[in-house]
């Protein structure tokens, strides 16, 4: 039996429908962008990023500058950001050439950070009180309930430990009352982890990393890689996990578009904080 496939576009169209009708209740809203260099990627998905804000009724101030910016220069533009009233939300988009990027994002004011990464909002999370959270992995989230994939007593099993979609999906798992084990680089044996997992989520960035002797048998598995091969852009997961899984994502057309649906949903979600409507927690 072939895998449910899990519909990341269907969903995001859903969220942005949404975030659309909150949008049109609170009033204007509005997201900077802070960009340096010269890489097209970067520049190529700062421009999604607006058109998809635009697209919603979100109102988008775009700063792109040249790569010999200094640290001092972006860190006194964010300090303006942070104090600018009409904006609800700050991105920065990471990396930047020559810039520490764990200052960049301890210089976001928590309440503007969009992207989660602000250590009070990690910590938000850690402690189970979560706030404005990644979207990668609040996307995650979004997709197995859609799914209505069972997550309290589930074994969870989460490939990958970065900051911005390992660390950040397992605690959210964690509080759904999964029992939750990660995997890394380090991990001996990784397939006796795999193949324990109810809901399987890999986010190693390494093409074909899992393969269908890997999966249990009628696992949800979600694939966050998106590597670009010669064959085209192909996930962490080899397709051929749809034979044993039960539930798969995409890729393309899975995770990835439900990133920048919940992007916005913390858009409106910060402008809430800052509208006093949902208490914010300050030191």
């Amino acid at each position: 039996m072939t895998a449910t496939s899990m519909d990341g576009r269907a969903l995001a169209a859903k969220v942005r429908a949404a975030v659309k009708d909150e949008v049109a209740e609170l009033g204007e809203l509005g997201l900077a962008t802070v960009l340096v260099g010269d890489d097209p990627a970067s520049h190529l998905y700062i421009t999604r990023k607006h058109e998809a804000a635009q697209e919603v009724g979100i109102r988008t101030i775009d700063h792109r500058l040249p790569a010999e910016t200094s640290e001092d220069e972006v860190l006194e533009l964010l300090r303006g950001l942070n104090v600018n009233d009409e904006v609800d939300g700050i991105l920065p988009q990471l990396p930047m050439p020559g810039i520490d990027e764990a200052r960049i994002i301890r210089a976001v004011d928590p309440v503007k950070d969009v992207d989660g990464f602000h250590p009070l909002n990690a910590g938000q999370l850690y402690l189970g009180r979560p706030t404005l959270v990644p979207a990668t992995p609040t996307g995650i989230l979004a997709l197995l309930a859609e799914y209505a994939i069972p997550l309290d007593g589930a074994r969870a099993v989460v490939v990958g430990r970065s900051d911005i979609v390992g660390k950040p999906v397992a605690h959210l798992l964690l509080q759904a009352n999964a029992t939750v084990t990660i995997c890394h680089s380090h991990t001996d044996d990784l397939a006796r982890q795999t193949l324990d997992a109810d809901v399987l989520v890999v986010a190693a960035g390494i093409a074909g990393l899992v393969d269908p002797d890997m999966v249990k048998q009628g696992a949800a598995v979600v694939d966050v890689g998106q590597n670009r091969t010669e064959a085209g852009l192909v996930g962490d997961v080899d397709p051929g996990v749809a034979e044993r899984a039960a539930f798969l994502t995409p890729v393309p057309g899975g995770v990835g578009p439900m990133t920048i649906a919940m992007l916005l949903r913390n858009t409106v979600l910060a402008a809430r904080y800052r509208r006093g409507a949902l208490a914010f927690p300050r030191v």
